[in-house]
Parts: structure tokens; C-alpha cells; sequence
């Protein structure tokens, strides 16, 4: 007998019915009626009752909006009774043509930061050259692996730079208890050829990185000398970490470098003692100034 479990959401009038395995593959689906659930049988016989208004099946779940003639309390169970009834005698939960690309087996594992908020998903293979930061899902157009990791509730943010993903949670949930389902995720998304970053964004990046290297050539020597030795020496620490940092300007008058703290770094307890005991003594020994002082500009 398959199980399903009743979860609620934020919002009152969407129940979550979850299932202990995946139900599909890196792929989210919205209908609005029966007509729009021809690819679900089972989204199609939900319809039949009168509450239901809107099915999105999603990962491990499904989730059913109602209309206010009822309340849930009086039909959860009935609504969960019919998912398991339907699954158990063999009904097709999403019809969907089989994935013609083959699948590659990779291996992802979790790994610690010196952040307690943030987790390093790291992969067997490279994702991306250059770092890239998801603050929220309206910012993941151009990825669609984050636009899903940002459906699981307790996810706060996203950073991905080489062959990693960084997640930042929220407090609700501790890592032992999302962890698996993160990592199991991250590996069946990626292995069923599912797409962790666009085209259009690796062609943004690299004129951004033209850009870059035009106001490098603008900049003051002494600027480059910060940018030179954050790429040479800092970058990679921090990137071992599950985070990145970027140089966002320097100011002659008051000595002080304004850096930009991403993926694990950003939001670090340590992060702080890192800037001022790590960076800015290192930063006032190579440049020789003991009046350098390091913020971050997203402090």
C-alpha cells in the first residue's frame, strides 16, 4: 500500500500530499483543470471533485488547492485515501515520454562549511566556471536546478561555482533531516540530464567578464593589486568553504576595501573574524599598509 503524507503550507487553502520516493524527474507541473491534467490520470480524477481548483505535482509530492466550500479538516484523509488508492492499484501519477538522453551516473556528497547555515553539495563533475548566487526563485530564470531546490521550504539560498552547490537554510529544519533528500535530489536532477545552468547565462557571463577586465584597466594600482591577490590567494580558501568573494571597490582616503561575501560566506558567523584576522592582515602585509581596513559591502 503506497503512503502519503499530509503536510500543510503557508498557504491555507494548498495541502501537500508527499510520497517517500521521487515522483518525477526534475520536472514541475501545474494544472488547472481536467482538460490541462491530460498528462496526469491522477490529476484528472482529483478533478472530479468538486473543491479541487488547482494540482501541482512537483519532486515528492503533490499538492492540491481547494476552493473555500470546504475546509480540509472534513476531506483531507478521503483526499489522501483516493492518491494512495489510485498509486497502489497501478495508477499513472504523470505520463511522460521517456528521456532520450542517457543517463550518466555521478556522485554527490555533503560537505560542511564554516557556516552552520550552509551545506557544500559537491559534485563529480563541473557545473559552471564562474560563481553565481541565488538569493530567491524570481532571481532562478537562468537556472533551472535552482528555480527547484528553492521549492523545498527550508531553502534560503543557492550558490554554484565550479563543480558545487552551495544551500543555505532556513532555521525550521536541522541538516540531519533534509540533507539526504538535498543530496538525492541534486544527484537524480543532474543524472537525468537536467539542465543546472542555461546558455543564455554562460553567454551573459562572459561579456560581464569582458566588462570586468575593461575596468580592471581603469582601475587604480592599488586596486589591482587587491583584486590580484584576492583572486591568487583568498578566492581559493573560500571556495573550499562553499563560498566566494568579490571586490567591489577601494577607497584611497579612508583605506578601506569593500568586498562582496557569497554562497557559505555570506551570512557566516565567522565571517567576520575571517575578513579582519584573515583578509585584512593579509591584505595590510602584501600591500605593506597597516591602515587597510576590510568590510563587506553585504554585511
Amino acid at each position: 500500500m503506497t503512503k502519503v503524507t499530509i503536510k500543510e503550507t503557508q498557504n491555507q487553502t494548498i495541502l501537500k500530499f508527499e510520497f517517500e520516493d521521487f515522483i518525477t524527474k526534475n520536472e514541475s507541473f501545474e494544472f488547472k483543470n481536467i482538460d490541462e491534467a491530460k498528462a496526469s490520470p491522477l490529476a484528472q480524477q482529483l478533478f472530479y471533485l468538486p473543491f479541487v481548483k488547482t494540482i501541482y505535482i512537483s519532486g515528492k509530492f503533490i499538492a492540491v488547492e481547494k476552493y473555500s466550500i470546504v475546509e480540509w479538516d472534513d476531506v483531507k484523509d478521503a483526499v489522501a485515501e483516493q492518491i494512495e488508492t489510485f498509486v497502489t492499484n497501478g495508477g499513472t501519477i504523470i505520463t511522460i515520454e521517456e528521456n532520450k538522453t542517457k543517463k550518466q551516473p555521478i556522485t554527490v556528497y555533503g560537505e560542511t562549511t564554516p557556516n552552520p547555515s550552509a551545506l557544500k553539495f559537491v559534485v563529480s563533475r563541473m557545473l559552471t566556471k564562474n560563481p553565481i548566487e541565488f538569493k530567491n526563485i524570481d532571481q532562478t530564470a537562468s537556472s533551472p536546478l535552482a528555480k527547484e531546490l528553492f521549492k523545498f521550504p527550508y531553502v534560503k539560498e543557492i550558490f554554484i561555482d565550479e563543480n558545487y552547490i552551495s544551500v543555505t537554510k532556513y532555521e525550521v529544519n536541522n541538516w540531519e533531516e533534509i540533507t539526504l533528500e538535498l543530496r538525492s535530489f541534486i544527484k537524480q536532477y543532474i543524472e537525468n540530464g537536467g539542465t543546472v545552468l542555461d546558455e543564455s547565462l554562460i553567454q551573459t557571463i562572459v561579456k560581464d567578464e569582458k566588462t570586468k577586465d575593461a575596468n580592471f584597466d581603469s582601475l587604480d594600482e592599488t586596486s589591482q593589486k587587491i583584486i590580484n591577490i584576492l583572486e591568487e590567494y583568498v578566492k581559493p580558501a573560500v571556495a573550499a568553504d562553499g563560498g566566494n568573494i568579490a571586490f567591489e571597490s577601494y577607497d584611497e582616503t579612508s583605506k578601506t576595501v569593500k568586498v562582496t561575501l557569497q554562497g557559505a560566506c555570506s551570512g557566516c558567523p565567522s565571517s567576520t573574524f575571517t575578513l579582519k584576522s584573515g583578509i585584512e592582515n593579509m591584505l595590510k602585509s602584501m600591500l605593506n599598509d597597516d591602515k587597510i581596513n576590510v568590510e563587506a559591502a553585504n554585511a
